[in-house]
């Protein structure tokens, strides 16, 4: 059995870790293999397995050297602004875990595209259960809450890393941040509806542009810090790594905790909205996104400020995330049975940004 296979253990036992065939996306693993023996490593890709995790970017379970690695690519296609973006990836990868230990180490990038068609990368693989929409069985009832928690706890650490100790004291622009996230999500909606943004967009950015806050400092950003980009220890809960660093920056920490508020579903919330389903937080046992906020500022030990501007501009960026990938399936570039509901996913996600920008809720 390849090591590639032995990696895997009990995880695959517990939740569905890889794509299924017809879902899988097939790589040229005969050039991959020549690319890697002249770096001076071996590529085993004879039992290489994509995982069912990730909405964009693709990832694979291989050998490198004997041991498991992770390989990691963009989808084929035009690239959307800012997105898919391997280089930055491998600059936080290759220095960050000397910091933040949660950070699978970079091993190999290339950014030639003679070989695949686009950059791509080997990382360190790390074992543990990635929650998505659904809990895994078995879990204990205290499980929501010790994995809110350890989410929370993961986020601040990486707050409160100093950019410049770990070499990434020039990444990003972390000045306007806020500004520019709006202005390169109101670029990226007019990328997706060509024929003109829909009402509910253009007055949703129209009221946030004039309503922009003053920033809460400078922290490194990871973008996209969510349950399903955190592997937790099946048995302990204990957090094992944190993936998927492509969109990474430095800017106001408030806006990260805003991108996870942004998926935090709650009971209550629209059924077409809840329809995102990027984590189990209807669950019992889950706290309500006020309860995730509060614990944030408890466990930095800062001021609460308000949030709904954060977290109307990521709902925002999330239903414009979620058209671009509509888009690179309406096109072939993406394979799978959930992308053909985006489009509504995305449409509910703007109507209910705009109603609770409105009303003040978070």
């Amino acid at each position: 059995m390849s090591p590639a296979n032995q990696s895997v253990g009990w995880a695959a036992r517990v939740t569905r870790v890889f794509r299924a065939t017809a879902e899988t996306t097939p790589q040229d693993w005969a050039a991959l293999s020549a690319w890697v023996a002249r770096q001076g490593h071996a590529l085993d890709a004879s039992a290489a397995r994509q995982f069912a995790g990730g909405k964009a970017n693709l990832n694979y379970l291989v050998a490198l050297d004997d041991r498991p690695a992770v390989f990691r690519r963009p989808p084929a296609g035009p690239i959307a602004e800012g997105a898919n973006d391997m280089a930055r990836e491998w600059r936080v990868l290759s220095r960050l875990n000397a910091c933040f230990a949660l950070a699978p180490r970079g091993l190999l990038y290339c950014d030639e595209l003679d070989i695949v068609a686009a950059p791509f990368q080997f990382l360190e693989y790390r074992e543990g259960v990635a929650i998505g929409g659904e809990l895994p069985p078995g879990l204990p009832d205290d499980a929501p809450a010790r994995i809110t928690d350890t989410l929370i706890a993961a986020m601040t650490a990486l707050h409160r890393v100093a950019p410049e100790a770990v070499g990434l004291g020039e990444l990003g622009k972390p000045e306007g941040l806020l500004e520019r996230q709006l202005t390169g999500w109101t670029r990226r909606a007019a990328a997706v509806w060509p024929d003109g943004l829909p009402g509910v967009v253009t007055d949703l950015i129209s009221r946030l542009r004039r309503q922009t806050p003053e920033p809460a400092g400078v922290s490194l950003l990871h973008m996209d810090l969510k349950l399903d980009n955190m592997l937790v220890d099946r048995e302990t809960l204990s957090p094992n790594a944190i993936i998927d660093w492509d969109m990474t920056t430095r800017g106001c920490p408030l806006f990260d905790l805003a991108i996870l508020v942004s998926y935090w579903m709650e009971p209550g919330d629209p059924e077409t909205v809840r329809a995102i389903n990027q984590m189990p937080t209807t669950a019992v046992g889950f706290g309500s996104r006020q309860d995730v906020i509060e614990a944030y500022f408890a466990a930095t030990g800062t001021a609460p400020r308000p949030l709904h501007w954060h977290v109307a501009c990521a709902r925002l960026r999330l239903a414009v995330a979620w058209m671009q990938l509509y888009r690179k399936w309406q096109s072939g570039d993406l394979v799978g049975a959930d992308y053909p509901e985006f489009q509504n996913i995305a449409m509910a996600v703007l109507d209910w940004a705009a109603t609770q920008f409105t009303e003040g809720e978070i």
